[in-house]
């Protein structure tokens, strides 16, 4: 415990700090924790089977080149680049002629690497377009995922009975409410205050639940991997807290949530 309380300060000493300043140093933390977020998804696929040097070397530069190239724009109209994508998509299926032994790399490890470049790209290139929109926005965000993870811990030890999935067997059904209520709670708290005090109380207080859902269901699907995986934890890379996926699991899916829903914000 005292492991995992010291790793959150420490955490919390260099996020917040850099959070509040935005701009390049803030990207330049997402890109670096962007990057360790696929090492972990890499490493945790070659608990199973290794992949080509050259595969995985791409996959890291392409994670790099989403990041730090992500706009200083609070404009949230997107278009596809149909030619990064093109390049994506040669550079991971390629190989398969070259190699040509599946034993070595196959459609699978290359639709895994296609997919695992576009979620960690495009995740954390969201959270620093999301900075560079609104700082109160995205610390709106970071409220709901860490008020909802901490009392649904707290809840689940206190008085949880009822299991919520086999995905994660120490999640509980209470849980779940006391996170969703205490995420929900401070979250609308901080939005109706700071953010925007005109808006619908009941609609924002909807928006926030589902968020906080979301939030719940990105740790599930996290836990749905290493499950098959075989695996507590994405890796040991923060003592306490076991891997960057494992702390980001919630805010990337808030995240990609919030963009969809952000037009009626």
């Amino acid at each position: 415990m005292t492991k995992r309380v010291l790793s959150a300060a420490a955490i919390v000493i260099i996020f917040v700090p850099l959070l509040i300043i935005g701009g390049l140093p803030f990207t330049i933390l997402m890109s670096i924790l962007g990057l360790m977020a696929l090492y972990e998804l890499v490493h945790i696929k070659e608990s199973k089977k290794k992949l080509p040097l050259i595969v995985k070397l791409f996959a890291y530069v392409m994670v790099a080149f989403f990041t730090l190239t992500s706009p200083n724009t609070i404009d949230f109209t997107y278009s596809l680049d149909y030619r990064i994508m093109s390049i994506i998509i040669f550079a991971f299926l390629s190989p398969l002629v070259f190699i040509n032994n599946r034993e070595k790399y196959s459609i699978n490890d290359a639709l895994y690497l296609i997919s695992a470049v576009l979620f960690i790209g495009l995740s954390f290139n969201l959270i620093i377009v999301t900075r560079n929109f609104d700082l109160h926005q995205i610390i709106y965000l970071f409220l709901i995922t860490t008020i909802t993870d901490t009392f649904a811990l707290f809840t689940g030890m206190l008085v949880g009975k009822h299991k919520l999935t086999s995905i994660s067997p120490k999640k509980t059904v209470e849980g779940l409410l006391g996170g969703t209520f205490m995420g929900t709670f401070v979250g609308v708290a901080f939005y109706h205050t700071v953010i925007n005090p005109s808006m619908s109380l009941i609609f924002l207080i909807f928006i926030t639940v589902m968020l906080s859902l979301v939030g719940q269901l990105g740790d599930l699907v996290f836990s749905a991997i290493k499950r098959y995986y075989d695996k507590k934890d994405f890796s040991d890379l923060i003592p306490g807290h076991g891997g960057i996926l494992d702390r980001f699991d919630s805010i990337i899916f808030v995240v990609l949530a919030f963009i969809i829903v952000l037009d009626i914000l």
